[in-house]
């Protein structure tokens, strides 16, 4: 069990309508941002993955982000990973919010 944090442009991250985060606004916003970095992954998946930059002797830091239906989750993110969220949402005109609803601030 763990608890998400989410990347979102609709009002709540449960609600049925608005804006969604495209796939190719996902890969741009993680190609602009150094502290992340893209997770090649199988032709025809419908995720999107990438992680913080390697921290230490070229490992990542494990830590991913994963874009899938207009979305971005994280899976028990650390305190660098709230961060990165919230200047990546910053950037695609999202908010970060978590599982219970509450909102981070940028």
């Amino acid at each position: 069990m763990g608890y998400d944090l989410y990347i979102t442009r609709r009002e709540n991250l449960w609600d049925e309508e608005g804006e969604d985060i495209g796939a190719a606004e996902w890969e741009a916003a993680v190609a602009a941002d150094s502290g992340i970095v893209a997770v090649p992954l199988p032709e025809g998946c419908p995720e999107r993955v990438a992680e913080l930059v390697p921290l230490r002797n070229g490992e990542s830091s494990g830590e991913p982000l994963w874009w899938r239906a207009g979305q971005i989750k994280a899976k028990n993110p650390t305190d660098a990973m709230v961060s990165t969220m919230c200047r990546l949402a910053k950037a695609l005109n999202a908010r970060v919010q978590g599982e219970d609803g509450e909102h981070y601030d940028m």
